[in-house]
């Protein structure tokens, strides 16, 4: 088992940048994809970013690709999420998910085998 837990989530004005973390811990980390996705009131849960376990592949919604920045610390079994130039269609609360199924992420909620309980994120005009 792989516990999640997610951190660094608040309130921002839009045009401001946030930092969300996932840290990993339990059985080992190594060779786990990672992703994060987000889920706001009354929609469904989105893709926003993942990353391969080398951190050498990466991938991005279009709605977030050129501001969300996805990146790992492997030693310190860290995830991280950065979001620059935020929009208020960005509020949401943010999920880390990990796949041992495979060293390269997917894009599907079905890809993830491990989820964090989430973090709040949000937007203001």
């Amino acid at each position: 088992q792989v516990q999640l837990v997610e951190s660094g989530g608040g309130l921002v004005q839009a045009g401001g940048s946030l930092r969300v973390s996932c840290a990993a811990s339990g059985r080992t980390f190594r060779g786990y994809a990672m992703g994060w996705f987000r889920q706001a009131p009354g929609k469904e849960r989105d893709f926003v970013a993942a990353i391969s376990w080398t951190g050498a592949h990466t991938y991005y919604a279009d709605s977030v690709k050129g501001r969300f920045t996805i990146s790992r610390d492997n030693a310190k079994n860290t995830v991280y999420l950065q979001m620059n130039s935020l929009k208020p269609e960005d509020t949401a609360v943010y999920y880390c998910a990990a796949t041992s199924r495979t060293a390269i992420p997917g894009t599907g909620i079905g890809d993830y085998n491990y989820w964090g309980q989430g973090t709040q994120v949000t937007v203001s005009s």
